[in-house]
């Protein structure tokens, strides 16, 4: 019980440290990020308003690395996988300062999975026990395993799309992997504690609860996508875990993983490159169809749960019928969504009413009395002088 008692303190001690060092880098970055140009700026796409620092996920990154060197407790696994986070959290930093090319990034990306997978042996090996056989990947692992890290890391990038909703997104993940877990294995988690509490300071200045509005940017977005995704593949694949299934891990980050399969599924089906980005995700949608932000993260969110815990009760079910549980799922979301993406292309724009200038009340001549002398006005006699006047000098007192 006192062992315990102490992993618990310092897991605590390690979560506030992160918390507490994001929220110092915050403060921080803030100063700079106009220097670095980290910052977003609005277009046809993004609709905020003002210049909005790109620098909650690096904040929130620096509070994972310093609560592990609190917690003194990393593996060769944590290490690594926060080593080739750091590598992302870089990339994606830069991506959002110079936009960088899909192809760059996807070989960083590609390059930082295989380094984990040659470091650290840790990659999708068996899909599980499904209907009465154990499906082996083989030599088909390591592709998958390529493919499932970066499908979900880019699903949380592309899922920062309203304010809060990633962050958010991400806390519901992580609650979920540990209760599916039951009895929590903490060295195989403590990396998305430490995830849990760097969030907080960002969630609460991007909601604007607290200082000057923020963004997660691409830099944590990704990050925050890796991390889950190694931590979902290192629990469910270690050999010795019967609480975490691989079909379970879909559960625990469905909405991000259901609303990326649509995504590209309808980019496809009109012929455009599943990586050129519209606003076509689940939160454009309610946006569009006349729901407010705060109201949408609070309902994707609720959808978030609802779908850990229909998880959760699939678990019981016969091996195989999880999966099947999620394909069905798959389907009607797809399907829904890609019917209400027709209707709003289909439905004609409203347009919106411009503001008509109205006319200065003037006398027209012949309303003047007989007996007024008309006089040209000042601007016209003095026009002549002030033809190539440029206003009153930088730093005059005009008054």
């Amino acid at each position: 019980m006192g062992l315990a008692t102490m992993q618990y303190s310092r897991i605590l001690i390690a979560c506030l440290t992160a918390a507490c060092v994001s929220a110092l880098a915050i403060a921080i970055l803030y100063r700079f990020a106009g220097a670095w140009g980290l910052v977003d700026r609005p277009n046809e796409r993004k609709h905020h308003v003002g210049h909005i620092p790109l620098i909650g996920g690096l904040a929130a990154f620096i509070g994972v690395l310093a609560g592990a060197v609190v917690d003194g407790q990393a593996p060769l696994f944590t290490s690594v996988l926060l080593g080739t986070g750091a590598v992302l959290a870089v990339v994606g930093a830069l991506d959002d300062r110079f936009d960088l090319s899909v192809r760059a990034r996807l070989l960083v990306q590609t390059a930082a999975v295989l380094a984990m997978v040659a470091v650290t042996g840790v990659q999708i090996h068996t899909l599980g026990h499904l209907f009465g056989h154990e499906f082996e990947l083989g030599v088909f692992g390591i592709p998958l395993t390529v493919v499932a890290v970066i499908g979900l890391l880019n699903a949380f990038n592309m899922m920062d799309g309203i304010d809060g909703l990633a962050g958010m997104l991400a806390l519901v993940s992580i609650a979920a992997i540990i209760l599916y877990q039951g009895q929590p294995q903490w060295p195989g988690v403590i990396v998305l504690v430490l995830l849990a509490g760097a969030l907080v300071p960002y969630l609460a200045a991007n909601l604007g609860l607290v200082g000057k509005k923020i963004f997660l940017g691409d830099a944590g977005s990704m990050v925050v996508g890796y991390i889950l995704a190694w931590t979902l593949i290192h629990l469910s694949q270690s050999g010795n875990n019967t609480e975490l299934s691989t079909i379970d891990v879909l559960w625990c980050v469905a909405l991000p993983v259901l609303d990326t399969l649509q995504v590209v599924v309808r980019r496809i089906r009109e012929g455009k490159s599943p990586f050129k980005p519209d606003r076509g995700h689940i939160h454009h949608m309610m946006l569009r169809a006349g729901l407010g932000p705060r109201t949408t993260l609070v309902a994707l969110v609720m959808l978030a749960i609802l779908l850990a815990l229909t998880g959760m009760l699939t678990h019981s079910l016969a091996p195989g019928s999880n999966l099947l549980a999620f394909g069905a799922l798959t389907a009607i979301y797809v399907t829904a969504t890609g019917r209400l993406w027709q209707k709003q292309q289909a439905a004609p724009a409203v347009p919106q009413p411009q503001p008509q200038p109205q006319p200065r009340a003037t006398l027209e001549p012949a309303e003047l009395p007989s007996n007024v002398v008309r006089l040209r006005s000042s601007v016209t006699l003095l026009s002549p002088y002030g033809k190539n006047s440029r206003g009153p000098k930088h730093g005059s007192a005009a008054k």
